[in-house]
């Protein structure tokens, strides 16, 4: 993974992070608040030999003997011999072994110093563990270990308290501080291990970067996420400045400039709005899209192809029972079904009744001439099919227009359906004009930018009116030709 990556899944899943290292503070403080406190207290021994009646060599051979011995008394310090005794004088209850545990002796290297270090849950208890065998190893070895052959010399290595140790004020652990910084430290590892196998196992689009992993077809534009979708699909229409509303003119300007490329074609620009799976969005892109192109003053005609769950008639909020499977089996001239839309020059095809035959009807000879007589008349044609790994329709219309569009949702559509749909439009030999992407957030790191751009009011017109029925009267006369079968 890129570093962009990794500061995604950081700005994706901070909330996740956030709460394992805040469950890591408190898992450490409340360790601290649990365990036993200990105290460490501590007293130092110097080792000299004694120098009565030697001359400086045998004194400096002596030192230098004292010395190398002091690392064999630290680690007899230890031993039951000393610490027996010490038992016995403070009346403990412990093993010379448990005891052992809660001793520690060392010796500096080049001095000839050993320092005593006792831990234990009772301060003043503490410090006299550590006095108390510091005492035990002084006999231990000048009356034992280095004791005189001269009966009734003293021993010629001589241990000498120069620090008492007194009983501690505060407890060596817990470490509050350091439990805390520990216990937030796990908790950001954990935090960010899961956000990282969740960044990888999550296989559904959520950016522009998961498309380009996917395809190399353009990104038309980003539908924001409305919670409201369902209530009111027409966002152009019905409100016009908001955000979402601003995402379609982008995707509509951005249409424009794909089909200004296209200058092979003399007729409409017709485009397919499709998706791998339902629910992803593609008939409200399809809706507001044609109305976002007839805000322009283009002529623009928008059919429902989806003749298996047609749901333009219902967004747009006119008759469809009489429609396109009706044009297509020659019942009815285009002239009669067709209906102007609102002021500007968007007329709506509604699907008509929902036919046995969906697949075979619109690669019929009739939706050829269909689409050849819209041509003739419209600046735009925009085709509202099926989803294209449920059914062939879409790519079956597909090879007769521009190209087809098709719709991703944000956290719903996953990599491998849109990789599905793009392999199964080119199979079929369509025409992939682009993606474009729905349900996008207005924040946070899967957010897409042209959302923002909706606070500067860039549309400025009225809002359309009711829609109006289309009549022979209208200037585009599509009685003058009849589609065949």
């Amino acid at each position: 993974m890129e570093l962009r990556d990794y500061l995604r899944i950081f700005h994706k899943y901070w909330i996740l992070i956030t709460a394992f290292v805040l469950i890591g503070i408190s898992m450490g403080g409340g360790a601290s608040i649990f365990m036993t406190p200990r105290y460490e207290a501590s007293t130092q021994l110097y080792v000299s030999v004694r120098g009565e009646g030697q001359g400086i060599v045998d004194l400096a051979q002596g030192s230098v003997v004292a010395r190398q011995s002091v690392a064999t008394y630290a680690a007899i310090a230890t031993t039951e011999s000393v610490l027996g005794p010490v038992i016995d004088d403070l009346n403990l209850d412990v093993s010379s072994g448990a005891l052992a545990s809660q001793i520690q002796a060392s010796a500096p290297s080049s001095q000839s110093l050993i320092n005593l270090t006792a831990t234990g849950t009772d301060p003043q208890q503490t410090a006299d563990v550590a006095n108390a065998v510091g005492k035990s190893l002084k006999r231990v070895v000048e009356t034992e270990l280095e004791a005189s052959t001269v009966k009734g010399d003293p021993s010629l290595v001589s241990l000498n308290v120069v620090q008492s140790a007194f009983a501690p004020s505060s407890p060596f652990s817990p470490r509050v501080p350091l439990n805390i910084f520990l216990g937030a430290a796990l908790g950001l590892a954990f935090g960010v291990g899961i956000a990282i196998l969740r960044f990888i196992l999550d296989t559904r689009i959520h950016s522009l970067h998961d498309v380009e992993l996917v395809t190399d077809a353009p990104m038309l534009g980003g539908i924001t996420y409305d919670s409201d979708a369902s209530k009111r699909p027409l966002i152009v229409h019905s409100d016009p400045r908001s955000p979402r509303a601003e995402s379609f003119r982008t995707l509509r300007t951005n249409l424009q400039f794909l089909a200004v490329s296209d200058s092979d074609q003399k007729h409409a620009h017709t485009f397919v709005i499709s998706s791998a799976g339902a629910g992803e969005g593609k008939s409200t892109t399809s809706a507001n899209l044609a109305l976002a192109l007839a805000e322009t003053g283009s002529r623009v005609l928008l059919i429902d192809a989806d003749l298996r769950m047609p749901a333009i008639a219902k967004y747009m909020g006119i008759e469809g029972a009489v429609g396109l499977t009706d044009i297509l089996i020659g019942k009815v001239e285009v002239a009669d079904v067709l209906q102007r839309w609102g002021r500007d020059e968007l007329y709506v095809l509604p699907s008509g009744k929902i036919p046995p035959n969906p697949s075979e009807l619109l690669g019929s000879r009739a939706m050829d001439e269909l689409l050849e007589v819209a041509g003739e008349y419209f600046d735009f044609v925009i085709i509202d099919s099926p989803p294209i790994l449920l059914v062939t329709d879409a790519a079956v219309v597909g090879k007769r227009t521009n190209g087809v569009l098709l719709v991703a949702a944000s956290a719903s559509t996953r990599k491998q359906s849109l990789a599905g749909a793009v392999n199964s439009l080119q199979a079929a030999g369509g025409a992939l004009r682009g993606i474009v992407m729905t349900m996008l957030p207005t924040k946070g790191p899967d957010s897409y930018a042209y959302g923002a751009y909706g606070a500067y009011g860039a549309y400025t017109g009225d809002q359309l009116p009711d829609r109006e029925q289309f009549t022979a009267e209208e200037p585009l006369n599509l009685r003058a030709r009849r589609v065949e079968r």
